[in-house]
């Protein structure tokens, strides 16, 4: 199968939608899927226009959705804390995000937070979208994660690998989902190669190959290709550009 994979495409619609037709996406005649490695919403300003491009792609069976932190975030704040955003949620964009799905003007959705939770419950993001990602997937070549496999995080921020990370408990899961996955792959290795997003790729090639910084005019938000890794997220809010690589397994 011929796969075209992208992560952290954060609501922009029109950035992610360029670096599919750049890739070819949209007139490859041979037979393709789209794999996103989640944290498909906040940050940017067009959410309504990707959750309808995504309900398409689930309708046609055309995309493979691996669920992010940035879902992890929505449930939690729509559910646990009733719609009444902490600083995290604002300042990670979830707040804005359910705000663009709702249509809410944010005044209303402070004084009727309980109204607002459910609004953005009952939006599509939530109810169908987020319900069809998987925590993983894996072909016979590679593994695709968010941030990373469940592993043993150790006092000195180095990892190990833990030979039942698919058995891996939900919350283990979400732990995970916030390392960085071009840290653990120094230690943590896998037989399979690990394609993640989570985390700006410029940090791998800043820190392990001294390719410029994470965020001066030479910073390169390329695609990092390491032993047993592959970081796809291109810190789009900053650089405005999506990732979109394709792998045949």
């Amino acid at each position: 199968m011929k796969y075209y994979i992208a992560a952290d495409v954060h609501g922009f619609y029109t950035e992610f939608h360029d670096a599919l037709d750049k890739a070819g996406y949209f007139t490859d005649p041979v037979p393709h899927k789209l794999i996103i490695l989640g944290d498909l919403f906040d940050r940017g300003q067009e959410a309504v226009k990707m959750q309808h491009f995504i309900l398409e792609l689930i309708e046609k069976d055309a995309v493979i959705l691996v669920r992010g932190n940035h879902e992890d975030l929505y449930e939690e704040m729509i559910t646990i804390d009733e719609g009444l955003p902490v600083r995290h949620h604002r300042s990670n964009g979830t707040y804005d995000t359910a705000l663009q799905l709702t249509g809410y003007d944010p005044g209303l959705a402070i004084v009727r937070n309980c109204d607002f939770a459910e609004a953005a419950q009952n939006t599509p993001y939530f109810r169908q979208i987020i319900p069809t990602m998987a925590d993983w997937y894996e072909t016979e070549h590679y593994v695709f994660v968010h941030g990373w496999i469940p592993c043993i995080q150790k006092l000195n921020g180095s990892y190990s690998y833990r030979s039942d990370w698919r058995d891996a408990t939900p919350m283990e899961w979400r732990r995970a989902r916030w390392i960085n996955g071009m840290d653990a792959a120094q230690s943590c290795t896998e037989d399979k190669t690990i394609l993640c997003g989570h985390w700006h790729s410029s940090y791998g090639h800043a820190t392990y190959e001294h390719k410029g910084s994470e965020f001066g005019h030479d910073a390169d938000f390329s695609p990092y290709y390491g032993t047993g890794v592959i970081a796809l997220d291109a810190c789009t809010a900053y650089s405005k550009k999506v990732n979109v690589i394709i792998l045949e397994d």
